[in-house]
């Protein structure tokens, strides 16, 4: 009986040795390249979560395309989708993707003929962008060549209106004008024009020739009326030139800067007196004051000229005694 007793203790004693056992440390990852293990400190409360902000809607890149859903069989009827994946039934549905770009659209060579009955050809450019993808998409079949249409006849209606002098200098307002008929006809569309440019006009080789010899005439005038009126002003200053360079005191002025000009030099010198006439006068002047020869009871001889009146018929020495008189009362 002891010996079951002991049996049963040391028993129970193992059973009690093995169950307080110390617990098993918890498992982990192995921390070599094999595995992962989480670096300490992260998660617990002593360090805190990153918080995380959405972006804002000016920092974002806007969508260069807008997603549609469409119904394959009628294709009138359709809804916008994010962008993404998109799940679609391939049997009833197809997807649409319209471009919200700025686009650019060269309107092709067009004729038109202005007020005046002159034939030009014109050639256009539209810049444009869709606003609304749903009505571009549902609202019309092709919204590039109905804005090609509607400003080629737009274009024609403007143009029709002026003559072509107004056309050559007012382009920008006529392409102005254009693009606003057309914006208002656009919006409907889902469409903002933004501008309308007139690119190029042609002539016919006749009207660039008229043209030009136009010009050319134009430019010939101008430049023949200020010719004109150079002259005019020039006549009128040599006229009061001459007006002061006739007048008694500026000769003698011009005399006196003659004769000191030749004194200056040493060589032999001639001195032309003035003419017949002018002797004539001086003695005229002379006489009137009581100093000339008729005063003195003498006879008036002009120098060149007798008694008799012939040319040179008198004396040497008479002509020199008019002119010794005449330098005398110079």
């Amino acid at each position: 009986m002891d010996d079951n007793t002991t049996h049963h203790h040391s028993t129970v004693s193992d059973n009690n040795t093995t169950s307080s056992a110390a617990p098993l440390a918890p498992a982990t990852k192995p921390s070599n390249s094999a595995g992962y293990q989480r670096p300490p400190g992260i998660g617990t409360r002593e360090t805190p979560l990153i918080n995380v902000e959405p972006p804002r809607r000016e920092d974002l890149q806007p969508s260069y395309a807008q997603n549609l859903v469409g119904e394959s069989e009628q294709g009138t009827h359709g809804w916008a989708v994010d962008p993404g994946l998109v799940k679609i039934n391939p049997l009833s549905e197809r997807l649409i993707q319209v471009d919200v770009k700025i686009q650019i659209v060269e309107v092709p060579k067009q004729v038109c003929m202005t007020k005046d009955n002159v034939t030009l050809h014109l050639t256009s450019v539209i810049y444009y962008h869709i606003t609304s993808p749903h009505k571009a998409a549902f609202g019309i079949s092709n919204v590039r060549q109905a804005l090609i249409e509607r400003t080629q006849t737009t274009l024609r209606h403007v143009v029709g209106a002026r003559v072509l002098q107004d056309v050559i200098e007012r382009r920008e307002e006529i392409a102005q004008s254009i693009g606003e008929i057309i914006e208002d006809v656009a919006a409907g569309w889902g469409v903002k024009v933004e501008s309308m440019l007139i690119k190029d006009m042609i002539f016919s080789n006749e009207l660039q020739d008229s043209l030009s010899m136009a010009a050319q005439s134009k430019r010939i005038g101008e430049s023949k009326v200020i010719a004109a009126r150079a002259e005019v002003e020039s006549a009128k200053l040599m006229r009061q030139a001459a007006d002061i360079l006739s007048s008694a005191p500026a000769m003698q002025i011009r005399y006196l800067e003659a004769m000191q000009a030749m004194a200056k030099s040493a060589n032999s010198k001639v001195i032309f007196l003035p003419g017949p006439a002018n002797v004539a006068s001086q003695m005229a002047m002379a006489d009137s004051v009581g100093e000339g020869s008729a005063a003195n009871g003498g006879k008036r001889i002009v120098e060149g000229q007798g008694e008799g009146g012939d040319f040179g018929g008198a004396d040497p020495s008479f002509s020199q005694a008019i002119r010794a008189d005449v330098i005398e009362h110079m």
